[in-house]
């Protein structure tokens, strides 16, 4: 896994995720499975794109997650 990327859950992170932390996640996730920092110009749609999904399933996973005692993660 990418070691850049942090947890976006407390207690790890001590406030709510915000678009742009989940977005950079998401980034170097993307980044990494597909082996480019920057992806060429023909390729730069379907980067992008899944970029976006994976940035939205994270933003779903995060407002879906109970911290023990019940607290939401978001």
């Amino acid at each position: 896994m990418c070691r850049s990327i942090k947890t976006l859950r407390p207690p790890a992170l001590p406030e709510e995720a915000t678009e742009e932390d989940i977005r950079a996640a998401a980034l170097q996730f993307v980044r990494k499975v597909s082996g480019f920092r920057a992806p060429a110009a023909h390729n730069r749609e379907v980067f992008d794109r899944a970029v976006d999904e994976v940035a939205e399933a994270t933003a779903r996973l995060l407002d879906g997650l109970e911290i023990r005692g019940g607290a939401r993660a978001s």
